[in-house]
């Protein structure tokens, strides 16, 4: 009898982790899961560990044996994917890397040969961060694997991904969207982005999609954008937030929303270039590459709203997120105590 093949999640507890474990399992896949969290299982196949993965000497024993595939969730700065990269080549029949749709440059519509930000922009002060923008660094991360002399990767370019608890609005996250609108209290989105189109994409299609490229010959060496087709504004996305949970939106200009978010923090020019090279670009997505890759079809995705809708009837009425400083802001600017 064959031996069953083995898959790692690295933080494979998120928003596709979950769903990519079942599916994994469902593919006959021994899956070990490792994640900050303690979590037992009541399944043969299927291993919680228990790491703190920013230190190398913790993952080295868990690679030991290696896997016919590592899915890294993981978020790296570039210092530090410099080693670990290395090792997860070394150790995985394939790795999948978990890079972003933002390392797009403002193309649309967005395919896997759109340019990429870090190769077009001439934005000198953003330029500058490649050490520490999101967009930026994942696509410098990128270009290690390639000039890494190895084709057994594959890199991943998810869109926004909603599940479980991650719900997101603009850049505005589960704490703002879903909290505020539990409270009955206004939530302040940027107007420049009413009328742009968004790509949000269920996680349980994201974990098809990539289960598909797993263990599959001609990924290997390739680019994925993980990614529904449908778009809608983000005006038409905050209607479906209020039909679901009555979130009311109020639409402010950009600058009262970003101080909202960021304040005179140190993070504020990151959650502006967030904004203007991401949520302010037409994400319309070609997810014609991926679709062939893993048999898929778009009428067998989820629906924005369905989807939506699933999540957030599931959630516990009892999990709450942390998010004290910005709602605190966002209250001071929509004049509420």
């Amino acid at each position: 009898m064959n031996e069953p093949k083995r898959a790692l999640l690295l933080g494979g507890t998120g928003a596709m982790g979950v769903y990519l474990t079942e599916e994994l399992l469902a593919r006959g896949y021994h899956v070990d899961v490792v994640s900050l969290d303690d979590m037992t299982s009541t399944r043969s196949a299927l291993r919680y560990l228990r790491a703190d993965m920013s230190r190398d000497e913790a993952l080295a024993p868990i690679l030991e044996k290696g896997y016919d595939a590592i899915v890294d969730f993981l978020i790296y700065k570039p210092a530090a994917f410099k080693s670990r990269h290395k090792m997860l080549l070394e150790h995985a029949g394939q790795l999948i890397f978990l890079s972003s749709y933002r390392v797009y440059a403002g193309q649309s519509p967005v395919r896997e040969t759109s340019p990429r930000l870090l190769d077009v922009s001439d934005d000198k002060p953003f330029l500058a961060e490649l050490e520490n923008e999101y967009s930026l660094y994942k696509a410098y991360e990128e270009d290690m694997l390639r000039a890494s002399g190895r084709t057994n990767w594959t890199i991943i370019r998810p869109s926004i991904t909603f599940s479980q608890h991650k719900f997101q609005l603009v850049t505005l996250e589960a704490q703002c969207v879903v909290e505020r609108a539990r409270q009955g209290k206004v939530i302040l989105l940027p107007e420049e982005a009413k009328n742009v189109q968004g790509t949000l994409t269920w996680g349980g299609d994201s974990a098809r999609m990539i289960s598909g490229l797993i263990g599959n010959e001609r990924a290997l060496g390739e680019a994925y954008t993980i990614a529904t087709a449908e778009h809608h504004t983000w005006g038409e996305i905050a209607e479906y937030y209020r039909d679901l949970i009555g979130l009311k939106a109020e639409w402010v200009d950009a600058e009262t929303y970003l101080r909202c978010i960021a304040g005179d923090s140190e993070w504020y020019k990151f959650a502006r270039w967030q904004l203007i090279y991401d949520r302010l670009f037409e994400r319309v997505i070609d997810n014609g590459k991926i679709l062939a890759a893993a048999g898929l079809e778009q009428n067998q995705l989820m629906p924005l709203y369905d989807g939506l809708k699933r999540e957030l009837t599931r959630l516990s009425p009892d999990y709450h997120w942390e998010g004290k400083a910005v709602n605190e802001r966002m209250d001071a600017a929509a004049g509420l105590r």
